[in-house]
């Protein structure tokens, strides 16, 4: 029997990611269409840390199914934080990627390029389906560019700027992202997570 774990997401980018960075732990990897679950769960956390577990636990419970949900986003401290917990609805809940880069863009349009840092947040949360839970959290820091480059990633990747590189989030290779975003490190410390109770494989 093979253990399998739920990847609680239907964002195309962020599975992909983290089907990459989870490559070789132990269990199956799932997705909700997989095991048939269309329901959305609300997102009424305050923090990504809150967002990440009640994801993690409703789908956990949903599924039967230990299961894995990120909450993630983008901080830039110019602007207090936005869009922060907001950053996948910041332009509205049918926009597209697009369209949130270019609403940032438009808010940091005067901004100087020493005033506009940021970071990436992730939060994961791990969940059994009777609901204990471990957390593990990762960033990246960086500035907001002043025009998207970069064809190799989602989101706010192509705007957001690593100096000592010289280059977008969306133009790094994957094994670079790989090494260095904030999914990267929190998704680092999933292994020791899943060779523990009562996260481990009990098959």
């Amino acid at each position: 029997m093979t253990c399998k774990i739920l990847i609680a997401t239907n964002n195309k980018g962020k599975a992909r990611e983290l089907y990459e960075l989870l490559n070789r732990i132990p269990f199956e990897l799932v997705t909700l269409a997989d095991v048939g679950i269309t329901t959305q769960v609300e997102e009424t956390g305050e923090t990504f840390d809150e967002n990440a577990r009640i994801k993690a636990r409703a789908y956990a419970a949903a599924s039967g199914l230990l299961t894995l949900a990120d909450d993630s986003g983008l901080e830039v401290e110019v602007l207090g934080g936005e869009p922060g917990i907001k950053s996948a609805r910041y332009a509205g809940e049918n926009a597209s990627d697009s369209d949130r880069v270019n609403l940032l863009l438009s808010k940091l349009k005067e901004v100087p390029r020493e005033k506009r840092n940021a970071r990436f947040k992730c939060v994961i949360a791990i969940s059994t389906p009777t609901g204990e839970i471990a957390v593990t959290a990762g960033e990246c820091r960086g500035l907001i560019g002043f025009e998207p480059k970069g064809k190799n990633g989602f989101g706010y990747d192509p705007i957001f700027f690593f100096p000592e590189l010289g280059k977008t989030m969306a133009e790094l290779p994957s094994e670079v992202k790989g090494q260095i975003s904030h999914r990267a490190h929190a998704a680092r410390q999933v292994p020791d997570i899943l060779r523990r109770p009562p996260f481990a494989c009990q098959d």
